[in-house]
């Protein structure tokens, strides 16, 4: 089985855009809204929240292992100092979303998240909101709220590229800022710990959409 097939019915409720496929159904009930910590791992959604725009979620789903074998693990030391040779052999890679504005706003990224005064992931999380009630429905998810629209501007401030609201916003949702999976859906806003990993560790954000830069 690939997990892009649609997923055997097991009789929990979940988000509707979680079904189509057991990727998504795996990255839905052990990743996404689960509160993230750690500047490394902040800079992965980071930047695969970036590769997304345009694309569909389930490329970025299936690419997620090559992308983190290109990007040394998307450790913020090691990305920063790539050179014009690693650009080149981005550009090369047929694993990953071979695009060069994304490929250069990811090397540039972390840059800027080396030289931050706190770690990433502190700064993305000063901008998380009060907790609120749970969307009864999908349509009832916002695409940016205003703390989404603040962070985007805050990390545009400081240097960050392909960090637009819509984006901003699914960032908040992946890592656990906000709980929008809808009321009725199994899976519990906080980790009980019990929950063991998606073995390719999925973490783009929600269901639809394009991003903005």
């Amino acid at each position: 089985m690939t997990g892009t097939e649609p997923p055997a019915d097991d009789g929990r409720v979940r988000c509707g855009w979680s079904t189509g496929s057991q990727l998504y159904r795996d990255y839905h009930d052990h990743e996404w809204g689960r509160p993230l910590r750690g500047a490394d791992a902040m800079f992965e959604r980071l930047c695969l929240e970036a590769f997304q725009s345009g694309l569909s979620w389930l490329t970025i789903l299936r690419k997620r292992p090559a992308f983190r074998a290109a990007f040394a693990g998307f450790a913020i030391e090691r990305v920063a100092r790539f050179t014009d040779a690693d650009r080149a052999r981005l550009l090369a890679d047929p694993g990953i979303v071979r695009n060069r504005a994304k490929i250069d706003a990811a090397i540039a990224n972390a840059a800027v998240a080396r030289e931050l005064p706190v770690p990433l992931d502190e700064l993305v999380w000063s901008f998380a909101p009060p907790p609120r009630p749970r969307p009864a429905t999908l349509a009832d998810v916002p695409a940016t709220t205003p703390e989404s629209i603040a962070l985007a501007k805050e990390l545009k401030r400081r240097g960050f590229r392909f960090v637009g609201p819509t984006t901003a916003y699914a960032l908040m949702q992946a890592t656990g800022m906000v709980d929008d999976h809808i009321a009725v859906c199994w899976v519990g806003g906080v980790s009980d710990g019990t929950d063991s990993p998606v073995t390719f560790r999925t973490q783009v954000s929600a269901p639809i959409g394009n991003r903005e830069e």
